[in-house]
């Protein structure tokens, strides 16, 4: 893309995120913006963002989700999608992010990520501008985004993680799972201010050893953090018929809707779909990616 045409594109898009600034008035409905994440790898986290989408967009709710897993950027292998392009495309201004995103049999919108969300401290004013612009036009195409993060630590995990209206936490009863939930938590609320947290627990045989989980992570949290808070929203049980939709690249809530695994998701899906923003959230996208870039400086 050749400067002039560049500098054209930057000041037209200066306007436009200015304008849809000033459009989101407390009168709008934003979309919300849930981080879903966890302190390790092997804990089911992206299977468990795509069939909880799935269950949304069959309640009636758009569902759009981001894959910034850098790593391991997979959510498209679950739903059979093979993307042409990602959001490189779109920092180069090559796409949009319309043109960018695929779209699922279920009506959900993927956008994947890949490496490209790697470089994000690497962008110029131009093109981290002509993200913003881009990102606040889902605004008006999603009730729900999910942002499939990787696991643990890293940069890029933390601050995807701290934009985000809400972050959800996956863990299960393996004592490192456990271990690495606490310590990504402990992160996220010293250095980014994180103090709210849901947890789901998942390939538990109880609701007894989900609690316990969650009594084991709450407890470190109140006893060694101050004022950060884990809200219980579920479990998912260890269930033969997802472990099959796992193996086979699919989404429990197609091969076997009426499942136990099945069923835990969609009351999961449910609550999160029908609780209410938090008042100190910001629930816009441009405020997201703005949170995102800010962190990754």
């Amino acid at each position: 893309m050749d400067q002039a045409k560049g500098l054209r594109k930057v000041v037209k898009n200066q306007a436009l995120l200015k304008r849809k600034v000033n459009m989101t008035s407390g009168k709008k409905k934003l979309p919300k913006v849930i981080a879903v994440t966890s302190g390790k790898g092997g804990v089911g986290k992206t299977n468990i963002v795509g069939n909880m989408a799935v269950s949304l967009s069959r309640m009636g709710k758009r569902v759009v989700i981001i894959d910034a897993d850098v790593g391991l950027a997979n959510i498209d292998i679950i739903f059979n999608l093979r993307p042409e392009y990602n959001i490189r495309h779109v920092i180069s201004s090559e796409k949009t992010l319309n043109q960018v995103m695929a779209e699922s049999d279920h009506g959900i919108k993927i956008l994947s990520g890949g490496s490209g969300f790697a470089d994000l401290s690497q962008l110029n004013e131009g093109e981290k501008l002509n993200l913003l612009s881009e990102f606040e036009t889902l605004s008006d195409q999603a009730d729900i985004i999910f942002v499939d993060t990787g696991a643990g630590i890293s940069s890029n995990v933390l601050y995807f993680n701290s934009a985000c209206d809400e972050c959800i936490v996956i863990a299960t009863r393996e004592p490192t799972a456990i271990t690495d939930a606490y310590a990504m938590m402990k992160v996220m609320s010293q250095e980014y201010g994180t103090r709210y947290f849901k947890l789901i627990v998942n390939m538990v045989d109880s609701v007894a050893d989900a609690k316990k989980v969650y009594a084991a992570l709450s407890g470190a949290l109140d006893k060694y953090l101050q004022n950060v808070v884990l809200e219980y929203v579920g479990h998912i049980p260890f269930d033969r018929q997802l472990q099959k939709a796992v193996q086979k690249r699919g989404l429990v809530m197609d091969t076997a809707p009426d499942s136990m695994a099945a069923k835990a998701i969609k009351e999961i899906a449910a609550s999160l779909g029908n609780s209410p923003v938090r008042s100190d959230s910001n629930g816009n996208l441009t405020f997201f990616m703005s949170k995102v870039f800010q962190s990754a400086t």
